[in-house]
């Protein structure tokens, strides 16, 4: 095998060793990024507290496996965790991974070569969590994961093609994800809900729904913790959660259309406008109240070297739970109607003292969630003029 300068580092309490590489890539002979950290020290936050849930031993599997860092993660640092399964595709990666295992003492890893959506269906039925975090798309390995997974059993998916979810780029995602995206001040938010959705169709073939526990988006990924179920009944009920998104880009005019095949407005009702839409993608909730509070305090009992950060996301998106889909960008609607921005908890105040729900979102530090028309946000941020 070739020899390659290696690195040592530490995440929480494992220790890791990887050839050196100038970037991260599908380059490098072994792939580790250590921008993800965040992304595992709330995934250890999220299995442990599933754990917890379902008070039983857990079976996980860690489909990308690279230097090893995530499985050996989670067998090092999650209690009742039973075996860890990693696999990778790579012969180079497979050796630091088996290395890896070796450097931290721990037993119970099995190191898998094959390719990942063959390896799910070899698998069928073992794993009690399933983490996809590819680089670039999970599309392809979906199905396979839908196939394989067990009831009440939590997959953990990553995506880093945003900029196809996003809208930045329409084809793909409408090849990947079977949904049309739109790029729009909350394209962040509906990217998760595309692909969530996604996930809800794909599983549903196999009479399994979702419900999403927890969901980010954050620097170049979007994450998705969901806890999969098993009926033909509740699987049809879950689905009702499919939608549509319909916006208006000349008054910034939004609304929902629940249902795959439902009814939708071509017109905007506020300003006649033509609507662009979005979808089918999830309308239902993609933060779990419940589960993130757990989380949050699960993490006084990890060593996480993000915590502050980790918690703050976590009390971002536990604040977000109990808000309605999408949000307004105040300053996009400022720029509309050509006036300045209020302090931005001003215009929190004021939307409450009217009676709508106000909330700040961890998708953009500008964004508000709320149940307020645009009409109402306009009559606030014209009456806060006045204390600029």
């Amino acid at each position: 095998m070739e020899e390659y300068k290696t690195k040592i580092i530490e995440e929480g309490l494992t220790k890791i060793e990887f050839p050196e590489f100038d970037k991260v890539s599908s380059d490098a002979p072994v792939f580790y990024n250590p921008h993800m950290e965040l992304n595992r020290d709330l995934s250890i936050l999220a299995i442990q507290t599933f754990q917890k849930e379902q008070d039983r031993e857990l079976n996980i599997c860690d489909l990308f496996g690279g230097s090893g860092i995530r499985g050996i993660r989670y067998k090092n640092e999650i209690d009742g965790v039973g075996e860890v399964f990693i696999n990778d595709i790579s012969e180079v990666a497979n050796h630091y991974e088996r290395h890896n295992i070796e450097l931290n003492n721990l037993s119970d890893i099995e190191v898998h070569q094959h390719d990942a959506s063959m390896f799910l269906r070899m698998k069928r039925g073992e794993f009690d969590v399933i983490d996809i975090d590819p680089f670039g798309t999970p599309s392809p390995f979906l199905d396979s994961a839908g196939y394989c997974s067990r009831r009440d059993s939590l997959l953990c998916v990553t995506a880093t093609d945003t900029s196809a979810l996003c809208g930045t780029y329409k084809e793909p995602c409408i090849r990947k994800y079977n949904a049309k995206p739109y790029k729009s001040e909350y394209c962040h938010e509906t990217g998760i809900r595309i692909l969530a959705g996604f996930v809800a169709l794909t599983l549903s073939k196999y009479a399994k729904c979702i419900e999403v526990k927890m969901s980010h988006s954050t620097e170049h990924y979007m994450r998705l913790y969901i806890e999969v179920k098993k009926g033909s009944k509740r699987t049809d009920e879950t689905l009702k959660n499919i939608g549509y998104v319909s916006h208006c880009k000349h008054c910034l005019h939004r609304q929902t259309s629940m249902g795959l095949a439902s009814a939708i407005d071509e017109v905007c009702p506020v300003c006649g406008e033509k609507l662009i839409h979005a979808g089918p993608l999830w309308l239902g909730p993609i933060q779990n109240s419940e589960f993130i509070q757990k989380m949050i305090d699960e993490a006084d009992n990890k060593q996480i070297n993000s915590k502050k950060e980790a918690l703050r996301l976590l009390n971002k998106c536990l604040e977000e739970a109990s808000a309605p889909a999408t949000f307004f960008d105040v300053h996009k609607i400022c720029k509309s109607l050509k006036i300045s921005a209020p302090k931005f908890d001003l215009i929190l105040d004021e939307l409450k003292k009217e009676g709508f729900i106000a909330i700040k979102t961890h998708f953009n530090p500008l964004g508000v969630k709320t149940d307020a028309t645009i009409k109402n946000i306009q009559e606030v941020l014209i009456k806060l003029q006045d204390t600029i």
